[in-house]
């Protein structure tokens, strides 16, 4: 659900480098009590299995119909459950490809901050918020977008503080995929993830180098 290739480019380049940071050998068997006491860690790569094995904990709550005071929608865009009137402002964290395209087809008053400005087309760039210039920017929002990713840097909580109280909230993508109680409690209203049907066709996909982008039906 998360790959820091910008915050760890060793993990790529350098496997030995990133075999210092976590052992994959030795998460296999581990409990899942024990993954997760990586939640608050620095390190990304450790941040991000344990929000993967929350991930997977919640959806057998969910296969068990453990569920709260929400209702679960399959087979949608969370980006079309966010209430976006035309006159709106619009915050987005992170490049959403699919919402920024939607905003620029919308138009009106929006922005995105993001860490990374080469992610961005040309025609976004008057719309591009530095990452550590957000607070201003979330304030003044009627509706704010986050990236689950926020959950792995640590960045969500004064995110979600930074927003107005009647801010339209959603935090969506594969990394916000676990039950959503405590970012509904944090003013979130929309909690998007994704739903995996046939996990053994995943596996074989990522064993076979595949990316996001060949997960999807």
């Amino acid at each position: 659900s998360y790959t820091p290739v910008k915050d760890i480019p060793q993990a790529v380049c350098c496997p030995s480098s990133a075999g210092r940071i976590f052992d994959p050998v030795k998460i296999k068997g581990m409990p899942a009590a024990e993954v997760l006491t990586a939640l608050p860690s620095k390190e990304p790569i450790k941040a991000a299995i344990a929000i993967a094995t929350l991930n997977a904990l919640s959806a057998i709550c969910w296969e068990r119909g453990l569920t709260d005071n929400y209702s679960i929608r399959m087979n949608i865009d969370a980006v079309d459950a966010v209430r976006m009137p035309a006159e709106s402002s619009v915050a987005v964290i992170g490049a959403f490809v699919p919402i920024l395209r939607k905003l620029k087809t919308r138009g009106g008053r929006w922005w995105v901050i993001e860490q990374d400005p080469q992610t961005l087309k040309s025609d976004e760039m008057d719309h591009f918020i530095p990452a550590d210039q957000y607070a201003e920017t979330v304030s003044a929002a009627d509706v704010l977008i986050v990236t689950g990713v926020t959950l792995v840097n640590h960045t969500l909580e004064p995110i979600l503080k930074a927003a107005r109280p009647d801010a339209e909230i959603a935090v969506i993508g594969p990394t916000a995929g676990m039950l959503p109680g405590a970012l509904f409690e944090r003013g979130a209203r929309v909690v998007g993830g994704v739903w995996v049907k046939k996990p053994d066709e995943l596996l074989d996909v990522l064993a076979a180098g595949g990316s996001g982008y060949h997960f999807f039906d």
